[in-house]
Parts: structure tokens; sequence; C-alpha cells
């Protein structure tokens, strides 16, 4: 049965002076539950964007995206509904927590007593699955362009080769997926299709993007390890940084970074506009999620 309701929310924590982890959730006065943040896709929305609108929304925190956990099913008066989860990091400088409508207390709880103190029985399984998801990593985010003009359409060089009005809109609405990120570098292959795709998002969060041929397609015709070596120290950069490129360069990389890591990988290679995200811990990649291109 398909969910006639869509959702997203996040598992919300943060990092202590005793080094332990403290997780937020949430009491709804209108159901008179302790809950995860989490809400309904809006019209357009991607699901992770719509977990971190939400997680700002019914938290008032400041939040960086981590790992996906899974997805939750239950049913509403309105059908099955579905919820998907993300880890989020809550980070320094949050604003204080305002009650509102839907949401009247935030309180900060271990894990365990989390687990108890909520209320729903799926939340208690997200919250189980989360302990195992690699919460307290880094993302590289290894995206594809934005659907470009078919070859035989084009005239000039490949390298100069557009964006269609898809691939445009696609790039406009990046900047809502990608800053869940908090990302700090950009970077892309010089071909037009790859810069147009992320030119927009980067202006947007104040980031010079950083060009480079190494991870264009006729470099990897003539070298395969310039954009395997770049790549590869790229993730020595404990930092979020996305990087836009090329089929077959971005599978052949994800080949590369999990030769000698046992994570579970996608199936196939990526449509225009989506992206690979490896979560990664001192180079050692523990999971890889996969973000479906911006809806248009």
């Amino acid at each position: 049965m398909n969910a006639q309701v869509l959702a997203a929310g996040a598992v919300v924590w943060r990092r202590n002076e005793d080094e332990s982890i403290s997780i937020a959730i949430i009491h709804r006065p209108r159901y008179d539950d302790w809950s995860l943040p989490k809400g309904k896709l809006e019209p357009g929305e991607t699901l992770i964007a719509c977990a971190y609108r939400e997680v700002m929304e019914e938290t008032n925190l400041t939040v960086r995206i981590g790992p996906y956990i899974g997805t939750s099913e239950y049913f509403v008066p309105d059908g099955l509904k579905q919820v998907s989860y993300w880890a989020a990091e809550a980070l320094g400088g949050s604003h204080p927590f305002r009650s509102n409508e839907e949401v009247d207390v935030m309180e900060w709880y271990s894990l365990a007593d989390a687990t108890e103190k909520i209320t729903r029985e799926s939340d208690r399984e997200i919250l189980e699955q989360f302990a195992d998801v690699p919460y307290e990593s880094s993302p590289l985010i290894m995206l594809r362009h934005a659907k470009a003009l078919v070859r035989s359409e084009w005239q000039g060089e490949d390298e100069d080769r557009p964006l269609e009005q898809t691939g445009q809109l696609q790039a406009k609405r990046m900047l809502s997926i990608y800053q869940v990120f908090g990302l700090e570098e950009v970077h892309t292959s010089d071909a037009v299709r790859c810069f147009d795709t992320v030119s927009a998002m980067c202006k947007s969060l104040a980031i010079n993007p950083k060009v480079t041929n190494h991870l264009s397609e006729y470099t990897f015709k003539k070298n395969k390890d310039k954009a395997i070596d770049y790549v590869k120290d790229l993730i020595k950069i404990n930092e979020p940084i996305l990087i836009c490129s090329h089929n077959p360069i971005l599978p052949r990389m994800l080949e590369k970074l999990t030769k000698k890591v046992d994570v579970e990988l996608p199936e196939s290679k990526l449509l225009p506009g989506e992206a690979y995200v490896l979560h990664h811990r001192k180079k050692e990649v523990l999971q890889v999620d996969r973000i479906a291109a911006p809806k248009v």
C-alpha cells in the first residue's frame, strides 16, 4: 500500500560537556504526547528539506542534518502515514525555544530516558535505529549535475553544453536540499552544466565554488587517477563538502572510497540532479545515502 501522507523529521542530538549525548523531544498539546520533531511534506518539497524545516519550526534549533535513519509507518485518519527520519546535530548559537500552537515544551534527555519518555512506539523504534547510525560523522556529497541538453542537440564543445529547462529549475532548488548539511566547501567540474548546477546555491550560501578540470569528463578520459586522487584528498577534511561532477566519474569515486569497508551501496548510477552522501569519520566511509533530484 502506498503512503497517503508523507512526512519527515529528525532525531536531534547534542554532545554534552561530559561527552554524553542528549536527545531533544517535544510535547504536542494537541495530542498530549511526547514526540520527535516531524511534520508533513509541503507541495514540491523533498523529504530531507522537510525534515530540516520541521526541526527548525518545532524546536527553534539550528541543526546540521546527518545520516538517514529510517522510516516509520502508521495509520492516521487520512490513511497510511510514512515518516522518514535523519539524524540532526544541534549547533551552537541556536535560539531559545519558544512555544507555539503545535509544540509547547522541548526538553533534552539521554537516549535511554528519551526512549522511555516518548509516547509513540514508532518513535521509540527510530531512536533505537539512531543508536546504530554514524550520527557523529562528516558528509562528502557527490552530486551529479542537473539535467543538461542531450549531446545530439548541442553543436559546441561538450564542456560548454548547458542545462536544459528542467535542469535550470533543478539548479534553482538545490539550495533547499543541500543547505541542510551546513556546507563549508563546494568543488565543481569546469563543465558549464556542473558550474551552473551549483552556482545559485553557492551564491545563497556565500561559498566561493572551487572550479577544477580534475572533476571533468575530458580529464577523466585521459587520466582516471586525477579525479580519484582529488576526492581522496577531500575526504581527509572533516567538514561538510559537496562536489559536482559527472557519470561515470561519481560511481567510480564511490567504488574507490568504499572498496575496503562494508557498507550498503546504491545499486544504480545517479540520475541528473541526484547525489550520493558519504558519511565518514577519519576517512572511513560509514554509511552511504542517496538524495533524489529536486522536484520540478
